[in-house]
């Protein structure tokens, strides 16, 4: 196992002096929600069948501004006296013209080290980007337009590559804290369009048939996660502070949050996202449910177009028996 984990950090290390060409993944608010959706190394990192799913709609009020719904799943697994984690994930986000869908299965292997769990995880999967040329509109009465741009399709185009990821991730009852990084071969999706076409994420070429050919290369991105969990001494309130900060190498952003939590069931905080908005976020769990919202408002001039930012998640968990007579007694330290 340490010689995996050795060899998980020294690809993360490699891919981080490697640039890429197109946006990151959508950041969460909720992040600490849905650890596994970045980090791979966090599946099965509680004892729980965890299921989630849930939503983001980033500034509302604005025309084709970008949307993203997820689902999650991950469990823990003992096999042959092994511990590992197990999970899948899939999520669809669009943003003005462009449509992504990302889809994997996560598989994490655990040693218990320093009082917590040490976990080393890879995801594999398929990325589909698509472009909806039917919808472009270009003017040709100006001087900054041509209505007949062969460089932009005219028609949907879209492509599908295979994906893969990795982390590591270390949790312990106080704190949890990891390392990934996602698209770590920089897939490149090659678009075709029979009439031609090409996008400003692509390089365009001309096809053995005609038709257009362009490719679209997502980026590296690499993320720090981490998450505390500090009981208020003499009260019923536990103090849930969390991070995650995200990059591809080009751009960085983060988001910083602080909850206070009641009796395990009830949660508010307050967060920021770096250089984008301040947050206030809302959360409850009772039995196997949960139910997690949030609400953005951008500190930028977008503020004057829109609302706000939403997201909401809804989950439900389930106590996996693996055979260790639950030696591991407390839940996960996360509300989410």
């Amino acid at each position: 196992m340490i010689r995996f984990v050795r060899s998980i950090f020294l690809i993360l290390a490699v891919v981080s002096s490697t640039a890429a060409v197109a946006q990151t993944d959508p950041l969460l608010s909720q992040h600490f929600a849905v650890p596994s959706l970045y980090n791979p190394a966090a599946a099965g990192s509680t004892e729980l069948l965890r299921l989630r799913a849930g939503g983001r709609l980033q500034w509302v009020g604005v025309e084709h501004a970008p949307t993203t719904f997820l689902g999650t799943a991950d469990m823990p697994l003992t096999l042959l006296g092994k511990r590992f984690g197990v999970g899948a994930t899939v999520m669809h986000d669009s943003e003005g013209l462009y449509t992504g869908l990302r889809a994997g299965v996560q598989a994490a292997y655990k040693i218990k080290i320093f009082g917590g769990t040490l976990s080393a995880g890879v995801q594999l999967g398929l990325f589909d980007e698509g472009f909806k040329g039917s919808e472009v509109i270009l003017p040709d009465d100006d001087d900054f337009h041509q209505g007949a741009d062969d460089g932009i399709p005219t028609n949907d185009v879209h492509g599908t590559a295979f994906d893969f990821g990795a982390g590591i991730y270390y949790s312990h009852k106080y704190f949890n804290a990891g390392i990934s990084c996602t698209h770590l071969g920089a897939p490149v999706i090659t678009l075709e369009a029979s009439t031609g076409g090409s996008s400003s994420a692509g390089r365009a070429g001309e096809g053995m048939t005609g038709s257009k050919v362009f490719e679209f290369r997502a980026r590296r991105t690499l993320y720090f996660q981490g998450e505390g969990n500090i009981p208020v001494k003499n009260t019923l309130f536990d103090i849930l502070p969390s991070v995650i900060v995200a990059s591809d190498f080009t751009f960085t952003s983060a988001v910083i949050n602080a909850r206070a939590r009641y009796r395990k069931f009830l949660s508010i905080g307050v967060g920021y996202r770096w250089n984008d908005a301040v947050t206030v976020t809302l959360g409850a769990e009772f039995r196997n449910f949960f139910v997690g919202y949030s609400f953005d408002y951008s500190t930028s001039a977008i503020a004057k177009a829109s609302s706000g930012s939403h997201e909401l998640f809804l989950g439900y968990s389930l106590k996996i028996n693996n055979g260790d007579k639950n030696k591991n007694k407390h839940k996960s330290i996360r509300i989410m």
